[in-house]
């Protein structure tokens, strides 16, 4: 069984020094991990790697499981989900996520607040 919650009131955040924008798509949680559901326009180049950390508020920390990408059939975007684990605790009400852009050795950092469904 999933809970899951889109985040489309969250605005889209600017990334990889304003070329992009990054845009969170919503939330699943599952029993034992959670995933991010993400769109970033324009199209990511494929060398472009993401890692994720994160953190409830209780305290507990998650760890990247890794995920997936592809460019939108239109090609005017690149659609993607990041998963860790483990699954957050029912008492946890927020996340806050660092996801991180990796591009030709240089790391950009985002930090986002997500409340849990």
């Amino acid at each position: 069984m999933s809970r899951h919650t889109g985040h489309a009131d969250l605005p889209a955040l600017p990334i990889l020094g304003g070329s992009y924008q990054l845009a969170i798509d919503g939330l699943t949680l599952l029993a034992d991990s959670f995933t991010l559901h993400y769109t970033v326009s324009p199209p990511l180049p494929a060398s472009v790697l993401l890692t994720l950390d994160a953190e409830d508020d209780l305290g507990n920390t998650y760890v990247d499981w890794g995920g997936a990408c592809g460019t939108s059939p239109d090609g005017h975007r690149t659609h993607g989900t990041i998963t860790a684990r483990p699954a957050p605790p029912h008492s946890a009400l927020h996340l806050r996520v660092r996801l991180v852009f990796l591009r030709s050795g240089a790391e950009f950092p985002y930090d986002l607040g997500l409340p849990l469904p």
